[in-house]
């Protein structure tokens, strides 16, 4: 009956059908949004060994009994609070612009979701999911990605405060160092793919592993160069989204809060909003090119029956529950995509600027170019002469570029001084003497 509706409203009114597909989009992000604030405290709290929020909505009953409900009303109570505290705005700045960053600092994340496919292409969900199957779905990704630093590079200099122009003026450096190692890293998906699709991309991992292994998906992750390049963009991503350890346009030992330090009340949680649905949309995307999209594990289900008949059944079965299930597989990997964001928040500490650019222009940038490279080998490889022939051609190419790479670092470093190292022993009552730089 609701596929019969749908096909209906495709046929005589698609701009309805266009507002469904919307809808669920958006109201999915917003609600998520809490409970993700909520997940991460949580779970920072346990990686940290710390309490973490479990005050609000605790129940105490007449007898003395305490109902714990773990603080997951705290992002609710949160949203009172910013919600009825006092909106400061300051006399000094460019209001049209001010009040404007917030929003388009948020936009990025609703537009992104607009071409990721959270269910197959055909059937039931092909009648929902992607909002829009462009033809250019990574180009799309790629330029939308780099409009969110234009909410933070605006809120920065609008608010005429030196602090938050830095902040801004980092976040803009930052997308420079790391959308050129990402749009790389993405382009050996496409180049291997052959498409710049998304649907296409994740009807491309359900086909047999190196196309040769029938039973196994060809989930780019489980690929060497798209090992390779999943290492790369998850990187890049968690940069794109300033997030730790790349958060230094909001280094609060240096900058104070950064680009937002002027804004209060409802606009900073336009912000932080804005940084939750971004990592949510990021980790989806993450999930569409190596993870497969939607499909729940790197199984093909149909194949089962090949190896034997007492498995085509399981394997039908399989295949249905791997159909209707998939919005559910797929939020399940955009929800390890966060949980991989938050460890890396719980274990390592702010990179340097230094260490950042390093890391951006020295590393990840030259990795993704020879990469690249290594794919192009390999795909005429097993097209002129087979698939163990271009198995072989890989492995060379990627021994080849790792040599390529060190001797590159080693000629930049060469000249480069060494900071020096000191050590200073502190006893009581004696005065250390100064140690001799090592």
């Amino acid at each position: 009956m609701v596929y019969d509706f749908l096909a209906n409203l495709r046929d005589n009114n698609p701009l309805l059908l266009g507002l469904i597909r919307v809808l669920l989009i958006i109201v999915p992000i917003l609600t998520l949004v809490p409970g993700l604030i909520w997940y991460e405290r949580r779970l920072l709290s346990w990686m940290q060994d710390r309490v973490g929020p479990n005050r609000v909505a605790t129940i105490t009953l007449k007898n003395g009994k305490k109902i714990k409900l773990f603080g997951l009303l705290q992002p609710i109570a949160d949203g009172v609070k910013l919600f009825f505290k006092e909106d400061i705005t300051p006399k000094a700045i460019d209001r049209l612009i001010y009040f404007f960053a917030p929003a388009l600092a948020l936009f990025p994340a609703f537009a992104l979701g607009g071409t990721m496919p959270w269910g197959p292409s055909e059937g039931f969900y092909g009648l929902l999911t992607p909002i829009a199957n462009v033809d250019i779905g990574v180009l799309y990704v790629l330029a939308i990605s780099s409009l969110g630093v234009y909410g933070i590079v605006l809120a920065g200099y609008a608010s005429n405060n030196k602090y938050s122009l830095l902040g801004g003026l980092r976040s803009s450096a930052q997308l420079i160092s790391y959308e050129l190692a990402m749009g790389v890293a993405v382009a050996s998906i496409v180049l291997a793919t052959g498409s710049l699709k998304l649907t296409e991309i994740v009807r491309a991992q359900e086909g047999p592993l190196f196309g040769a292994i029938t039973g196994l998906q060809n989930w780019f992750i489980l690929t060497p160069y798209g090992f390779v390049a999943a290492v790369v963009f998850l990187i890049c991503m968690v940069a794109e989204s300033n997030r730790a350890p790349f958060d230094l346009p909001e280094a609060e030992n240096e900058i104070i809060a950064g680009y937002h330090t002027e804004y209060s009340s409802m606009k900073f949680a336009v912000f932080f909003m804005g940084e939750y649905a971004a990592m949510f949309i990021f980790s989806g995307i993450f999930a569409t090119l190596f993870l497969g999209g939607y499909n729940m594990l790197p199984i093909n289900w149909l194949a089962l029956g090949d190896y034997s008949s007492a498995l085509k059944g399981v394997g039908e079965f399989m295949h249905s529950v791997n159909y209707w299930g998939a919005p559910i597989w797929f939020i399940g990997k955009c929800v390890f995509g966060i949980t991989v964001y938050i460890w890396a928040r719980a274990t390592l500490p702010r990179l340097r600027y230094d260490q950042l650019m390093s890391l951006g222009w020295k590393s990840l940038l030259p990795t993704a170019v020879a990469n690249f490279v290594v794919v192009a080998i390999w795909i005429l490889a097993v097209r002129l002469h087979g698939f163990w022939i271009g198995v072989a051609a890989a492995a060379l190419s990627y021994g080849m570029m790792y040599f390529l790479f060190k001797s590159f670092l080693g000629t930049v470093d060469k000249d480069k001084k060494v900071l020096e190292k000191r050590s200073v022993e502190l006893v009581d009552g004696v005065v250390p003497e100064p140690v001799a730089a090592s």
